[in-house]
């Protein structure tokens, strides 16, 4: 069981950080729209569809990530007083009844949207530039597979709540700046 868990927060560190470079795609392109909007004077027409298309993409690519990393917002001021054991058993349920039925339904729904998309090289009807977006359809997709992969470590990680009584945590990889600032401040004063 470690070893799926393992393999599947690695999995998808390596897509949500991955898709996370799209934040410097975006900076270029809106930087670029906005120079060549306010001071040339010559809009682009696909600079808007663009930027949606790649928030959109990084939002769902990362969205398995932040699962992995217990990123997502929940309303813990009640469950954080349970014990492990039973934060695990409620989280199963949970995770049984209604994040697996969603993720499921992301997945054969945006298939068959995907494969229409595909089937007429669907474009934006957004801007007069005809942005091709039928690529963008695969990514409910490959979101829903990584969410389902990530979902079942999940599970696996509650399993062993609920047996050992801890969480099996994800490794760091990431640290808020906030917390190394802290962090540095205690060391440098000691």
């Amino acid at each position: 069981m470690i070893g799926f868990i393992n393999f599947a927060d690695r999995l998808s560190a390596w897509f949500g950080k991955s898709f996370g470079w799209l934040i410097i795609l975006m900076t270029i392109g809106m930087s670029y729209e906005v120079f060549v909007r306010y001071v040339l004077n010559r809009p682009t027409s696909w600079a808007l569809d663009v930027s949606f298309i790649m928030y959109g993409t990084l939002f769902m690519m990362g969205g398995a990530y932040t699962l992995s990393r217990g990123g997502h917002v929940r309303g813990d001021f009640v469950y954080r007083l349970w014990s492990v054991r039973t934060q695990g058993a409620v989280d199963l349920v949970l995770y049984i009844f209604f994040f697996f039925p969603g993720v499921i339904a992301l997945i054969f729904t945006g298939w068959k949207y995907s494969a229409r998309s595909w089937g007429y090289a669907e474009v934006s009807v957004n801007s007069p530039a005809g942005i091709p977006i039928f690529q963008f359809k695969s990514v409910l997709v490959a979101a829903g597979i990584l969410l389902f992969i990530q979902g079942i470590a999940q599970m696996c990680r509650c399993i062993i709540a609920i047996r050992k009584g801890y969480w099996h945590t994800a490794e760091e990889d990431v640290v808020e700046t906030e917390q190394l600032l802290i962090k540095q401040r205690a060391e440098g004063q000691n």
